[in-house]
């Protein structure tokens, strides 16, 4: 159990240097993503031919399945320029959100009641991030970036806990990230006629980019997903939901220790941050408390 603890931990950590890889690898965030998504839905097409798995699923799943993927991409880009505009420890501020969203934005797509202590934790988050707003208003751009990521995640979160209970985890994420990378060739001309500063795509890549890429793709995208569902046989969702939310701590402190002249911010950013996380990670305690039928969905993380 140890081993098993310490391999969760580890996954965590692998997702909390996603941010961090962002900030590195040079190319503008839409173009990260497609290579991201290109490269990850490569990686599981092998695999699935590796291990003999069919392809084939019905049209609605199918759907379901590129819906979801198309709402990734666009949380991902969304997340990537977060990192790019202000710092890696405002994005992970933003993110952090994430959880809450998600005990928010189920009851809604699910047709159930919110309970009163996740209407409560809203309040303290929201709390938090006028706090973080108007200590680090010059990062404004990036903490709303970061939000929007979050109400992303929320909601593919959501549709891919009713996937997972009837689909093939590494078929349904071949399909999501394939979707995932097919919106952002799709979003290419808006984006260098409105919004990139140069028209011409910066799809280039130096050898650093490269091999920071491989380890975004493969440690912190490919092999998470395999690790974590092995976990969810042997750990309960609860813990593997409360041990998830250290991912901003985790990537907060390495960003620290990796990029200590531009990560230092001041001490409101990280009272306000606190009064985040100490939300987050009262949520799963409180919900297994005073609604134990319900078990909380795990934030499809970065």
């Amino acid at each position: 159990m140890l081993k098993d603890h310490l391999k969760l931990h580890f996954i965590v950590l692998l997702w909390g240097i996603t941010s961090i890889l962002g900030k590195v690898i040079t190319v503008p965030p839409i173009e990260l993503v497609f290579y991201r998504t290109l490269l990850a839905s490569i990686t599981l097409a092998l695999i699935i031919l590796f291990i003999k798995k069919t392809f084939k699923i019905d049209k609605t799943t199918l759907l379901k399945m590129l819906g979801t993927g198309a709402i990734i991409g666009l949380h991902w880009i969304a997340f990537f320029a977060s990192v790019k505009v202000s710092k890696v420890s405002i994005c992970l501020a933003g993110i952090s959100t994430t959880a809450l969203f998600t005990a928010i934005l189920e009851p809604l797509f699910n047709n159930t009641k919110h309970k009163t202590y996740e209407i409560f934790l809203g309040l303290i988050v929201i709390l938090g991030l006028y706090i973080i707003y108007h200590f680090e208003f010059n990062h404004a751009l990036g903490l709303t970036f970061a939000l929007i990521a979050a109400v992303l995640a929320a909601i593919f979160t959501i549709f891919n806990a009713k996937l997972a209970k009837t689909q093939d985890p590494t078929i349904t994420s071949f399909y999501e990230m394939s979707s995932a990378c097919i919106v952002c060739i799709l979003f290419f001309p808006i984006y260098t006629n409105f919004f990139a500063q140069d028209p011409k795509l910066q799809l280039a890549l130096t050898q650093t980019d490269l091999f920071y890429l491989a380890i975004l793709v493969l440690a912190c995208t490919v092999y998470p997903l395999y690790a974590s569902i092995q976990l969810l046989k042997k750990l309960s969702a609860f813990y593997i939901n409360l041990t998830v939310n250290m991912e901003p701590i985790y990537g907060i402190i390495l960003a620290l220790f990796i990029f200590p002249d531009t990560e230092k911010m001041k001490s409101g950013f990280y009272l306000g941050t606190l009064t985040i996380l100490l939300s987050v990670i009262a949520y799963p305690i409180l919900n297994k408390r005073y609604n134990p039928k319900h078990k909380p969905l795990t934030p499809t993380t970065d």
